[in-house]
């Protein structure tokens, strides 16, 4: 079920850069798009991690760089490279 938390909001996000571009895009393009970028990953426990994304595979666990974590909107934390496992992902935003 989480996992598909994940993929229907990365599909939700998709559309809407989708739109935005009026062209057809898949969550896959998203995520390939937003792969040396920085992004937002939201946790189901409602922390957010910014970073770079270096990677992420098929189960949604994601590598970031340079990463933040934000409690409450609050930066509580720095750390240089983190990993997230994907059954905590909620969703992935990109912070253009």
């Amino acid at each position: 079920a989480i996992a598909a938390t994940a993929t229907a909001t990365a599909t939700a996000t998709a559309r809407g850069a989708m739109a935005a571009a009026g062209g057809k895009q898949t969550p896959s393009d998203f995520l390939k798009q937003v792969i040396g970028r920085p992004v937002i990953v939201k946790l189901n426990s409602g922390v957010d991690y910014r970073g770079v994304l270096a990677c992420l595979d098929g189960f949604m666990n994601i590598a970031l760089e340079q990463t933040e974590e934000y409690v409450n909107g609050v930066k509580t934390n720095s750390y240089g490279d983190s990993f997230i496992r994907g059954n905590n992902v909620l969703y992935i935003s990109r912070t253009d």
